[in-house]
């Protein structure tokens, strides 16, 4: 999806796209809202403008993805059945225009063309035990943490719930650079640190192997640390060096692939600290965000009308957008889950109406069962008698409008980028208003990494130089 990015900004235009996002964000509050498990409890459908119900009714998956989120498959053109009101496509053309775009700037063949399950620019050492996703990840943060770490002369990185150490591993083992890795559960400490060792045994056999490639100076493995950063409350064992250094002390970057929720938010509260010149994090999991605390952060959208962003639009924002088009242009059979366990809850409340919205747990081979089934194996799992009689016709009858469960979803999430773009702007104009210097880069490719912006900061200004962190590493 194209969108804006923010980098081009100004500070007043920064501040300009805050108020209309919080604009576009209360217009279209009934949809963000909604939860689809209550399609049908709650007529969903029918809170959609008429002739919105009329341009949607009826499209296919596909038609879906191409028209309503603009993504069309490889070659496809776009074409319209009958003519949209202007108010859908102007929610639509909003859409796009005011979200971050989450297009890397770089463009480079895929890393996994060769080996879906291997990275082509990682060794297989720091290939070993780490996801595809996670190469990629780590591959590309870790990159960039180097040129940010070398252009603001940082002596130490640290990495913020570093779970198992991957990113660490390849930063400090590939990147040589000296990282302290910061995780509250002792358990993936732990494992961490047999990974290091594994590690530094692979390289050691493949230097032996090929002698002429020997790292030169000596490796230095991540020093691990077991510690829970608290989001209010500043930790000095985050700020203590490795090592002791010349009388100009310690200058730290500090960084968190994901750092969950709160923890994201701990990273720009220590951001101001003397110790620390550079920040490069990724967050995700917003709905874990503290209310109030984590958002809003800045003085500006603080103080903007309906600028409050509740649980559900939090969570709605952690979608994959991309994802979830692929799933529609594939047209597959999974797409009916929602529907089915909008269907469901309409069992449930007439047995328990005071039963809302309960947990279901991932029930397996959705596709492959008929509707009533998947309901009786749900009223098992709320804990309600799988043996109630059902109504079937009411069922069949829901079964038969599953595009409009697909629709409305796909409305939503529509508008699910514009609320993770309004908190990550929040987070710019924090920072803007301490008087930092912060940017905001897609670094990951959203098809592979959903949560793919990095927010960049620094003390100084970069200049020009900023442009080396845009860059694919060669």
């Amino acid at each position: 999806m194209p969108g804006v990015s923010a980098r081009g900004l100004s500070l007043e235009q920064r501040k300009q796209l805050a108020v209309n996002l919080t604009r576009v964000l209360a217009r279209y509050r009934s949809i963000l809202d909604a939860y689809i498990i209550e399609f049908f409890t709650d007529d969903l459908w029918r809170t959609l403008p008429r002739s919105w119900q009329e341009a949607l009714d009826g499209l296919n998956p596909p038609e879906l993805a191409t028209q309503l989120l603009g993504m069309p498959g490889e070659g496809e053109v776009v074409r319209y059945r009958s003519v949209w009101p202007l108010s859908l496509l102007a929610l639509k053309s909003t859409a796009c225009a005011l979200a971050f775009t989450r297009t890397p700037g770089f463009q480079t063949p895929s890393e996994f063309l060769e080996n879906p399950s291997q990275s082509s620019r990682l060794t297989a050492p720091f290939r070993k035990h780490v996801r595809p996703k996670k190469q990629h990840e780590i591959r590309r943060l870790g990159e960039l943490v180097k040129k940010l770490s070398d252009l603001t002369g940082c002596t130490q990185v640290v990495d913020i719930g570093s779970g198992q150490g991957h990113l660490s591993r390849f930063m400090s083992l590939g990147l040589g650079l000296m990282v302290k890795s910061i995780e509250g559960d002792q358990r993936l400490v732990e494992r961490a640190q047999r990974l290091d060792q594994e590690l530094l045994q692979a390289l050691e056999k493949e230097e032996k192997r090929h002698p002429q490639a020997v790292h030169a100076g000596p490796r230095h493995s991540p020093h691990h640390v077991v510690r829970w950063v608290e989001p209010t409350a500043l930790c000095e064992e985050l700020l203590l060096p490795l090592e002791t250094l010349p009388q100009s002390g310690a200058r730290l970057l500090l960084t968190g692939l994901h750092a969950c929720g709160d923890l994201s938010v701990a990273l720009l509260r220590h951001f101001s600290c003397p110790e620390v010149v550079a920040l490069a994090s990724v967050g995700c999991c917003y709905m874990k965000l503290s209310d109030p605390g984590g958002y809003p952060l800045s003085q500006w959208v603080a103080g903007l009308p309906g600028c409050e962003l509740p649980y559900r639009l939090r969570e709605g924002a952690c979608h994959a957008l991309e994802e979830y088009a692929k799933r529609l242009q594939k047209a597959g059979p999974g797409l009916r889950t929602h529907c089915y366990r909008a269907a469901l809850e309409t069992v449930i409340r007439g047995a328990r109406p005071e039963l809302r919205r309960p947990g279901v747990q991932g029930i397996p081979r959705v596709h492959e069962l008929k509707i009533e089934e998947y309901v009786q194996r749900g009223l098992q799992q709320v804990g309600l008698d799988p043996q109630l009689p059902l109504n079937l016709a009411a069922l069949r009858a829901h079964q038969a409008q599953e595009n409009r469960v697909v629709a409305f979803f796909s409305l939503a999430l529509l508008l699910a980028p514009l609320v993770e773009t309004l908190i990550l702007l929040d987070r710019l104009l924090h920072l803007q208003e301490q008087g930092f210097h912060a940017e905001l880069l897609p670094i990951f490719s959203p098809e592979l990494s959903p949560r793919n912006l990095v927010l960049v900061a620094t003390k100084r200004p970069l200049g020009e130089a900023f442009s080396l962190l845009e860059t694919e590493h060669s």
